[in-house]
């Protein structure tokens, strides 16, 4: 009996969002293109920072409306955030990497001797509203919502804390996104929180344990290789405080990929554990080319023009990924995380 063509169901994808501030809408783009090829059906997404926003907007808009909802509210959400900001903080030059402005540099300079808590008394935070607007937090609660663990880091402990679907509110969110230099720190359950960057940037093991899919994808924009040796004083405090932020994810990603290759050698009886690391199947985008030549300061350009030239990149790349790579999908790892990282 002859039957009609169908489409393959979906490929079952797990995601790793990592954190940049403004570079975020970088993974937004990419989001965007993996959404619309429609190949891909998300299982569970970690998320810091950006990230952990980025992975928020995608599960509400995909509960709201499928991947067209999901492309729709990434889009609403990256457009308000860069009319949070007033325009005049920006200095219009290249349209794809605008400057702060003056007096912004100079507040920025300030941050290096005053808290927030003397800059800011109030605690205002703008995204908090926004998220709070935008999101619904209780919908993300429920049972069926996308599987969501978002990374905070406890300021008294130094510790991970993962939050998972039944914790989340617009707290958390600002938790996993707070930067001490420029925001209080968010109170949890009694306990201090700052972004989730210093513990986990993002957190790769809960999309083994906990994931029901074998592919993994890594959106990273946290650089490869640093151009250059700083030799001035911001410039190496700057430095200092990037290799610090991404230390604990490289030393999560290469344990992963050497878990990984131990496992697939071994002729040993295997464990639930090595079962699932020796059928994972590993994949990564990086950012290097399109913000490799960015300075530190751009992760704090909200500014509309330089967010969708970002996201045009993130978008560009992953589809020159799905062109180039996506055939592993369902087959094999297309990136050796132990040999990059390790």
């Amino acid at each position: 009996m002859w039957r009609p063509n169908r489409p393959p169901s979906p490929l079952p994808l797990s995601l790793a969002l990592q954190g940049g501030g403004a570079h975020g809408a970088y993974t937004w783009g990419v989001l965007d293109a993996l959404l619309e090829s429609g190949r891909l059906r998300f299982d569970a997404v970690s998320g810091t920072s950006a990230g952990a926003m980025n992975a928020l907007v995608l599960a509400d808009g995909l509960a709201r409306g499928g991947a067209d909802g999901a492309r729709e509210a990434l889009a609403t959400f990256w457009d308000r955030l860069a009319s949070q900001l007033p325009t005049e903080w920006f200095i219009e030059g290249d349209p794809e990497q605008p400057g702060l402005a003056p007096g912004v540099q100079l507040m920025l300079q300030w941050t290096q001797f005053l808290s927030p808590y003397q800059l800011n008394p109030l605690g205002l935070n703008p995204l908090a509203d926004l998220l709070a607007e935008l999101v619904d937090f209780e919908r993300l609660r429920r049972p069926d919502a996308l599987t969501l663990y978002i990374a905070a880091t406890r300021a008294d402990t130094g510790r991970l804390r993962l939050f998972r679907n039944a914790e989340l509110s617009v707290d958390v969110a600002l938790a996993s996104a707070c930067l001490p230099t420029l925001h209080h720190a968010v109170e949890i359950d009694g306990h201090p929180y700052w972004d989730g960057g210093y513990a986990a940037n993002p957190a790769l093991f809960p999309l083994v344990h906990e994931s029901h899919a074998a592919d993994l994808l890594i959106v990273m924009l946290s650089l490869l290789e640093h151009p250059g040796l700083p030799t001035q004083a911001a410039a190496i405090r700057t430095r200092a405080v990037e290799i610090a932020f991404n230390a604990t994810f490289q030393r999560e990603a290469a344990l992963l990929g050497e878990s990984c290759r131990l496992a697939r050698g071994s002729w040993l009886a295997l464990g639930p554990l090595e079962r699932r690391l020796r059928r994972l199947r590993l994949h990564l985008i990086d950012a290097q080319d399109a913000l490799g030549h960015l300075g530190s300061e751009t992760k704090l350009l909200a500014h509309r023009p330089f967010l969708l030239h970002l996201k045009s990149l993130g978008r560009q790349r992953a589809q020159r990924w799905l062109a180039e790579q996506g055939e592993a999908l369902g087959r094999r790892s297309s990136v050796d995380l132990a040999a990059m990282f390790g």
